[in-house]
């Protein structure tokens, strides 16, 4: 690792007192005077057409201060996804018809929680109950009820979309109108590289939807100032930036006026992106009453209403070499983003997206579909389509693997990206240790001697039986989105110590602590010399939000930047005091700057900020800085063509697992996990480490036990008591290995550590399952039902 005195130490956390403490502030701690309570009258069908609303006897209760319905905001329409292409779907409560179980229907704000639920009993809907669908692959035929019936409307989508006939997806055989997305991607002669092949195998994998399960549940706080017509939100998001965007869009109300108010988040993992409902009701509810509002969601709300993690069909068609070499792939992905379209578009984009960065396949074809049904709303969860796509063509790897008596570890090595590689989208990736990550990884779970494969006398026989399993994966280091870029502010006090104005959002990942690293590190003051002010739209410049694990590279490298142009300006000031015209011979290091041929000639910080505060007036030393990630604005991306630039960096990681089945009962136990991963460089090793450690028990709940239960779009198991998350007795031994890559682009050569590495854990158990009991499962999670009745029935 690189001398630095500060970045790459494992530092305490910023938040870490006010955390352990009970200081910090959640958006369930904002009480204000006279505050409302609201509730969400949700729909009890899948798919119902609202006749009527009859709200008159919940407006005659008692306590009751506002109510509003579809009939209210007819016009406002919003989407995760709104471009011309996807133009947005969804509207904050049903207008027409609902299209899921929970859909919104009407909003209540009252003086107290009992009598809101009260009004809620009160209100009188009255539906048609229609057809509804909760397939992804029935929704798409020619019969299939439509769930949105107005993008009857105009051309046909297929028309844009130009799709021709492939495989069973043709243009005659399904229906345009529940399609809400399509990316297709080509190059090389994929035809071509199937017939070059020596073996050719497909194989079909199904993924389950799955739940953010974030600590704190979802909620709202919203207070409207008449006086100075002022919207003031408190909220756990992602992204304050873009949720004031949707707010201005949806309320029509300048951005200016609207200030997103920072509160800490008890975690989100891609779950709290998006607008919602409740966050725009509360907001339309106390610009209505006149009083501030909060609605704060219950758990089952949380699991059914929220977002879940896309289920997907994706079929994987692989030509190779005998020795090993891929000459051509061909993929197809179908998502069920449920009644709306969410973030469907870009989750068939992203499967390819964490797909061909990290096998150098010269003939590829991808087709991915996003799909409407009937089923709640899917949308981001961290590595946002990567587990899908990883468990998918890396089981496929190692059943191809098995078929040529190979290696899997071989045919990865012989085909993984490497640094200097130009993908095909024109991304250059000017750093990959992925090969290191593959290497480490099969080390640390001691590869050769485990893998039952290349033993000479498996043990074949007994209850339990063990085996190893390797994924290897790729994740993006920031993507364009709104914002598009962030920004970032330091102000110098007297004294030398500094304070950072960031609109980032720490979601627990320990953002405000990384970026305080980097300033301090780059400025030459100590962390206890750095103070934060994050997290609100009045007080801190413009930021990404935490997506697609953008922090430390994007809002990082503008930290660098500002914290440099602090540095220089008070290096000028220390110059005109110590009597030097270059400040290219001095150098600053613990407040002091001095003359690198004469160390003992230097001044305070505290001494050169005073005097250029006395020299100039008044005009304080304040350090600005902004970075976009990427520096041609004419390679945007495209969802639909695969296109363009995609990200500012690729972190990579590899990913092995032992497991532990047993026969009678068909449980796979979890015994160890090995994680390597190349993450630029680390700017604090503890938290890096956390977050290896962080995403390896997410992979592992989503391999072993984690699955939605719906049946006709109701849900059955909404609660931490049915929702089967691993605990603490599941935590296997946890090994981590940090390949360091040092990333050009990103500050001190950092890049994505926080979401990647949860998808490699999919595949490595499911391979690791089939090492030891010789079956595969091509469905996750992998319960014991599964694995009984794989034993009982081998194919």
């Amino acid at each position: 690792m690189a001398a630095y005195n500060i970045v790459g130490k494992g530092v305490p956390r910023v938040d870490g007192p006010d955390k352990a403490s009970g200081k910090a502030i959640y958006t369930v701690d904002v009480s204000l005077p006279g505050m409302l309570y609201g509730k969400i009258l949700r729909s009890p069908y899948a798919h119902a057409r609202i006749i009527s609303i009859d709200t008159s006897m919940a407006e005659k209760l008692p306590g009751v201060k506002g109510i509003v319905t579809g009939r209210d905001l007819r016009d406002v329409r919003y989407a995760f996804v709104d471009t011309p292409h996807y133009p947005a779907d969804e509207q904050p409560l049903a207008v027409d018809k609902v299209r899921y179980i929970g859909d919104e229907v009407a909003a209540v704000a009252a003086e107290s929680e009992a009598v809101a639920e009260k009004a809620l009993a009160l209100i009188k809907v009255e539906y048609e109950i229609i057809p509804a669908v909760f397939s992804a692959i029935e929704a798409m035929r020619d019969d299939a009820p439509l769930v949105h019936d107005e993008q009857l409307e105009g051309t046909s989508a297929w028309e844009e979309w130009g799709v021709t006939k492939r495989k069973n997806i043709t243009a005659s055989s399904y229906a345009a109108n529940n399609v809400s997305g399509r990316t297709f991607v080509q190059y090389g002669d994929v035809d071509a590289g199937f017939e070059e092949a020596d073996h050719i195998r497909e194989d079909t994998f199904e993924l389950k939807a799955t739940a953010h399960c974030p600590m704190e549940p979802h909620a709202v706080v919203a207070s409207y100032d008449a006086v100075q017509d002022k919207l003031h939100v408190w909220l756990s998001t992602m992204g304050i930036f873009l949720k004031r965007f949707f707010l201005s869009k949806t309320l029509n109300i300048p951005a200016s006026k609207i200030r997103v108010h920072h509160t800490y988040v008890g975690g989100a993992f891609g779950g709290k992106i998006d607008l919602f409902p409740y966050e725009f009701c509360a907001a339309y509810l106390t610009i209505k009453t006149g009083q501030p509002v909060k609605i704060e969601l219950d758990r089952e709300e949380v699991f059914m209403t929220t977002r879940q993690r896309h289920p997907m069909n994706i079929t994987v068609r692989t030509g190779i070499k005998k020795d090993g070499i891929i000459t051509a792939q061909d993929i197809k992905v179908i998502a069920d983003n449920g009644a709306y379209r969410g973030s469907g578009p870009v989750v068939i984009f992203l499967c390819h997206g964490f797909s061909f960065p990290v096998y150098n396949v010269p003939n590829y074809r991808y087709e991915g579909f996003s799909v409407y049904t009937n089923n709640p709303i899917r949308g981001p969860q961290r590595g946002h389509g990567a587990p899908q796509i990883r468990f998918s063509i890396d089981s496929h790897i190692d059943l191809i693997a098995r078929d040529l008596g190979m290696d899997p570890l071989e045919i990865m090595l012989k085909n993984a990206r490497k640094q200097g590689d130009v993908i095909p989208n024109g991304d250059v990736l000017n750093s990959c240790g992925l090969t290191e990550c593959i290497k480490g990884a099969a080390a640390a779970i001691d590869w050769k001697n485990k893998r039952r494969q290349f033993q000479a006398s498996p043990a074949s026989t007994g209850r339990f039986r063990r085996g190893v399993g390797i994924s290897i994966c790729s994740m993006f280091s920031g993507a364009m989105y709104y914002p598009f870029a962030s920004a970032a502010i330091i102000k110098m006090h007297d004294d030398g110590s500094a304070t950072l104005f960031t609109g980032a959002q720490d979601i627990g990942q320990g953002s405000y602590t990384t970026l305080s690293q980097v300033l301090a590190e780059e400025l030459g003051i100590g962390m206890e010399d750095v103070h934060v002010v994050a997290g609100d739209t009045e007080l801190c410049p413009i930021d990404l939000g935490s997506f697609l694990s953008g922090t430390a590279l994007v809002t990082g490298s503008a930290v660098k930047l500002a914290a440099a142009d602090a540095k220089r300006q008070i290096m000028e000031s220390a110059a005109e005091l110590l009597g030097v015209d270059n400040i290219g011979e001095l150098d600053a290091f613990n407040k002091k700057v001095f003359q690198r041929q004469s160390p003992d000639n230097y001044v305070t910080y505290q001494q050169a900020i005073q005097a250029s505060v006395l020299r100039k007036g008044g005009n304080p030393i304040i350090g600005t800085g902004s970075y976009k990630g990427y520096e041609k604005t004419d390679r945007y991306p495209s969802l639909s063509k695969g296109k363009g630039l995609f990200t500012g960096a690729y972190g990579f990681a590899a990913q092995t697992a032992e497991v532990e089945v047993d026969t009678w009962t068909g449980k796979v136990k979890l015994l160890r996990a090995c994680t390597f991963h190349d993450c630029g460089y680390p700017l604090n090793e503890t938290i890096v480490r956390g977050q290896i450690h962080g995403c390896s028990s997410m992979g592992q709940g989503q391999a072993l036990s984690e699955e939605i239960y719906l049946e006709e779009g109701q849900l059955f198991n909404a609660s931490f008591l049915e929702y089967r998350l691993p605990i603490s007795t599941d935590t296997p031994e946890l090994v981590d290995g940090i390949v360091i890559s040092q990333e050009p682009s990103g500050p001190f050569g950092a890049k994505e550590v926080g979401e990647g590495s949860v998808a490699g854990m999919l595949a490595a158990v499911a391979n690791a399952v089939h090492d030891a009991v010789g079956v595969r499962i091509k469905s996750m999670p992998i319960t014991p039902e599964k694995v009984l009745r794989a034993l009982n029935n081998p194919t």
